[in-house]
């Protein structure tokens, strides 16, 4: 496990079909995904730890990461298997802005397949752990 951002959460498990774009796909005021070609359109990322493979999208997507965490609609954490810089960018940014974190965690495939949509999970540093 490798921390792109440091941090500590936990929540329930979204797991995404396929990476998602937060520029367009994402409603920042509500944390909808509102990419009506994600699979996962409709359903909220509002609180959740959000895995999806990698990142999907423009440079803007780490303002509406930002904005999601310091409105408190955003993922309160993300897990991928490969590192975006974009999506780090974001978290950063709302940690340095804010004062708000969220952590954003590097797993390798078999940690990764390990988790369903629904389990709740603990991010820390020690670790990912199931509640």
């Amino acid at each position: 496990m490798l921390f792109l951002v440091a941090g500590e959460a936990r929540g329930e498990v979204l797991k995404l079909d396929e990476p998602l774009s937060f520029w367009g796909g994402v409603d920042p005021e509500t944390g909808e995904i509102i990419d009506l070609r994600h699979p996962q359109s409709g359903m909220s990322v509002k609180g959740k730890i959000l895995m999806m493979p990698f990142g999907r999208g423009s440079s803007s997507g780490s303002s509406v990461i930002a904005e999601g965490i310091r409105s408190g609609s955003g993922p309160s954490g993300i897990i991928m298997m490969e590192a975006d810089e974009i999506i780090a960018l974001g978290s950063i940014v709302a940690d340095e802005i804010y004062g708000k974190a969220m952590p954003v965690v590097i797993v390798g495939k078999s940690e990764y397949e390990s988790f369903t949509t629904g389990q709740q999970v603990v991010v820390s540093g020690s670790g990912l752990s199931l509640i």
